[in-house]
């Protein structure tokens, strides 16, 4: 073995003087991957348990336990705490849209109810979040058109974004605030994401940041088309963000389902992509403040069984048991 590799290094620790790195857990792998996560992890996000649908189920009635305990599990081992995330399309819960008697409510009931979500998920956790994603996904992928169709958008109008930012900045003025999407590095996709941060910023709408989910794999994007995106959101003057980074072993049409194991031209290619991808990274330390993977290690992965039921994936530089990987010794080399 390479004697350098006898000492695994601390991710977080390596990249101290670049940006913090991050983990989505849930409240499975708090637990499991206690131990991992306290070694190379100084952010954590919730994958799941701080969706609208999981934290306020009904009118009111609000479920903390999970959230808590993400806290709690931060504040004890000193690692900061990045909100995913308060208005989205997916994940919510039906009744927001709806009146009592079924049918759906008009903008201004919608503003309320999501103000009052916002307030009082933002307020219980004031300082122990320092950023949070306000609106995610709300761009299109259909080239015809700009937003995603939405109950938000069809019930408040293209102004639900906007009312969501000044929600959350006055919920906690302290906080950074995101506006978080994928396929961020399609040219088509970030001029729409670029269109729409930049009418935010010209209305003086509360946003810090955008966040760059970076569920990539091994073929695409290409290294140009993710550097010309970060060059363009950085233009903008925010700061950017990683927020959602896997490295999945399969291209998004690969529908085999033959493997038990990455092949060693998997791991190699994995390798050579996440040193390429870090690189870029610490080129851009002054725009780039955190790198969030989407999950601890190869034994939870949210790819295994999407878009392919039942298949396995391993999108992380740490395997299934929590080894480095080569893709772990290509980030952590960056002498």
């Amino acid at each position: 073995m390479d004697q350098k590799r006898t000492i695994i290094p601390a991710l977080h620790e390596v990249y101290k003087d670049y940006f913090s790195i991050g983990a989505a857990v849930n409240s499975k792998t708090l637990s499991s991957d206690k131990e991992l996560l306290k070694k190379h992890f100084n952010s954590l996000t919730a994958e799941n348990e701080m969706k609208f649908g999981l934290l306020q189920p009904q009118e009111g009635v609000y479920t903390f336990d999970q959230a808590d305990k993400l806290v709690a599990f931060a504040d004890e081992n000193g690692m900061k705490l990045r909100g995913h995330t308060l208005v989205w399309h997916n994940q919510t819960s039906d009744w927001i849209f709806t009146n009592k008697d079924g049918l759906q409510v008009d903008r201004d009931t919608l503003l309320a109810r999501m103000e009052a979500h916002i307030s009082t998920v933002m307020g219980r956790y004031k300082g122990s979040f320092y950023s949070w994603d306000v609106v995610n996904e709300a761009i299109s992928d259909d080239h015809a058109e700009y937003l995603r169709q939405s109950k938000w958008l069809e019930i408040i109008g293209e102004d639900f974004i906007a009312k969501a930012f000044e929600f959350a900045h006055k919920a906690d003025p302290n906080a950074s605030l995101f506006y978080n999407d994928y396929n961020e590095s399609d040219p088509e996709k970030r001029e729409k994401i670029y269109r729409l941060v930049k009418s935010l910023l010209e209305k003086d709408v509360p946003i810090h940041g955008i966040g760059l989910q970076a569920h990539w794999n091994l073929y695409a994007p290409n290294l140009d088309d993710i550097r010309a995106a970060i060059e363009r959101y950085a233009s903008l003057g925010l700061q950017l963000q990683i927020t959602e980074m896997d490295v999945s072993a399969f291209a998004w049409d690969d529908r085999r389902t033959d493997l038990t194991q990455p092949t060693e031209e998997i791991l190699e290619l994995q390798a050579k992509r996440y040193e390429e991808f870090f690189k870029l990274f610490r080129e851009y330390r002054d725009v780039i403040t955190n790198v969030t993977f989407w999950g601890a290690n190869d034994a939870y992965t949210w790819l295994s069984n999407f878009p392919v039921p039942g298949r396995k994936n391993w999108p992380f530089v740490l395997d299934e048991k929590g080894t480095p990987k080569e893709s772990f010794w290509k980030i952590t080399d960056i002498k």
